[in-house]
């Protein structure tokens, strides 16, 4: 046992030199550019200096042009949108007619609420004020849409007579025309009429069920139109609050400034289109009463409902006009009818429109075709008629917000200084002392306030 120590001992003195020797051996394997305490490198030798030269490949995000980036970065935020929209317009097909009752009832009350407003300044109670201008809305619109019925069956039996006449002088001047119309060709084109009536008889009884449908459905939509323009009437400032709640509270200020004017922008359309729509109808249907064409005052209000859907209503109400007038008169009496529908028509767009509606509901025409013709698509005739006021109210508060983000930028950047300073500071008022040099003792001054088109934000918004 006493010699087991001093074996070990040597076991692991050979051992340490053996070490020593692999570690010389290494060194001299690797060079002498090795390091210095005989490590092995991680890292790959540098090539020899005869070795070509290698460009290092770039990132595969700089190999891409900057402006292909951009196009890339907005088209995956605009395919984003998109779907979002596709998705918004799904839901709203869904609710098509709660939405278009709601809608049709902000329109209702943009031309009421002015008088209930009127009506609580000569002192009557908010409830009050409702009731009175509700009921007498409604009763003059039901009173028209009654007396348009009443024309209408009144004048259908000599509008009857007049077409069929019409048509029997049609036929003669096609068979006296230098077209060569034969009599078989036109008894034939009759035959293949009534031939397809015949065909599509199931066609026709299954679109008259399907107007019984629309029938309750448009009762459906007047009864919530009715109750949403009462409640609109009696508590639209709390509505829109409760509804500035469901924004984020930093976007609340912008669109609580925004807010007020939107509904003028309405306001002002609808009684605007109103008065304008009006004196179309009058003057159209007095033109139309002196030529002698039937169903002028039908016609008077035809035209008068036109007028809500710009530029593709006048177009089509006076048309048909001129269609009753060639079909139950003559030529000459068409001819005069055109001149005066046009007439009317170029006073309303020059004179009446720039006037009555003023430069904040002011719409260029393109966009006006344009979304007339996308209301129409989604939505019939009533996505026509909301299109043109959805515009305006979206340029109002569109240009509103743009405003009101700039002036919040200007409040917050750094104060202007050197000439720019001298351009936007504010004039002293007459008699006013000049303002103390720097570094001189006196009162503290805020900054000056930005200069902007757009009037304050308003911190409170209603419909009054």
């Amino acid at each position: 046992m006493s010699k087991l120590p001093g074996w070990l001992g040597r076991v692991g003195a050979e051992l340490t030199e053996l070490g020593e020797r692999l570690g010389e051996r290494r060194a001299e394997a690797v060079g002498d550019d090795g390091p210095a305490d005989g490590s092995v490198r991680d890292s790959v030798p540098a090539p020899p200096d005869y070795a070509p030269s290698v460009a290092a490949k770039a990132e595969p995000v700089a190999a891409i042009p900057w402006g292909m980036r951009v196009a890339a970065e907005a088209a995956w935020r605009l395919v984003v949108l998109a779907i979002l929209l596709w998705v918004l317009m799904k839901i709203i097909s869904t609710v098509q007619l709660v939405v278009m009752a709601f809608v049709g009832a902000l329109l209702v009350t943009a031309l009421l609420q002015p008088t209930v407003a009127r009506l609580k300044k000569w002192g009557l109670p908010r409830g009050l004020a409702t009731a009175v201008t509700a009921f007498a809305g409604f009763i003059i619109m039901g009173l028209i849409g009654w007396f348009v019925v009443w024309q209408v069956v009144e004048n259908i039996d000599v509008l009857s007579d007049r077409v069929t006449d019409g048509i029997d002088e049609l036929k003669r001047w096609l068979l006296n025309s230098p077209f060569h119309v034969t009599e078989q060709q036109i008894n034939d084109l009759a035959k293949s009429l009534s031939d397809a009536i015949g065909t599509n008889t199931e066609e026709i009884t299954s679109a008259g069920i399907q107007g019984v449908t629309v029938v309750v459905e448009l009762l459906t939509g007047i009864l919530l139109a009715v109750f949403s323009t009462l409640f609109l009437l009696y508590d639209g400032r709390r509505i829109w609050e409760w509804s500035l709640r469901l924004f984020p509270a930093a976007a609340r200020p912008g669109l609580a400034g925004a807010g007020p004017r939107a509904w003028r922008t309405l306001t002002a359309y609808v009684r605007g289109t109103l008065i304008v729509a009006l004196i179309d109808a009058v003057f159209i249907g007095l033109g139309l009463y002196f030529l002698d064409v039937p169903l002028a005052v039908p016609l008077a209000v035809f035209i008068f409902l036109g007028a809500f859907i710009p530029l593709v209503g006048a177009v089509i109400s006076g048309a048909l006009a001129v269609v009753v007038a060639l079909v139950t008169q003559d030529v000459f009496t068409a001819l005069m009818v055109v001149i005066v529908v046009l007439a009317v028509q170029q006073i309303e767009g020059h004179v009446l429109q720039p006037f009555i509606l003023g430069r904040a509901v002011r719409v260029h025409p393109l966009a006006v075709v344009l979304a007339v013709a996308t209301g129409g698509l989604v939505a019939g005739i009533a996505g026509a008629v909301v299109a043109v006021p959805l515009v305006a109210v979206t340029n109002t508060v569109v240009g509103y917000l743009r405003a009101y983000s700039q002036e919040q930028a200007m409040r917050g950047g750094p104060g202007p200084h050197g000439a720019t300073a001298l351009d936007i500071a504010p004039t002293p008022a007459p008699g006013a002392s000049a303002a103390p040099p720097a570094g001189s003792e006196g009162p503290a001054a805020g900054p000056a306030a930005p200069v902007s088109d757009a009037p304050p934000a308003e911190p409170r918004n209603g419909q009054e």
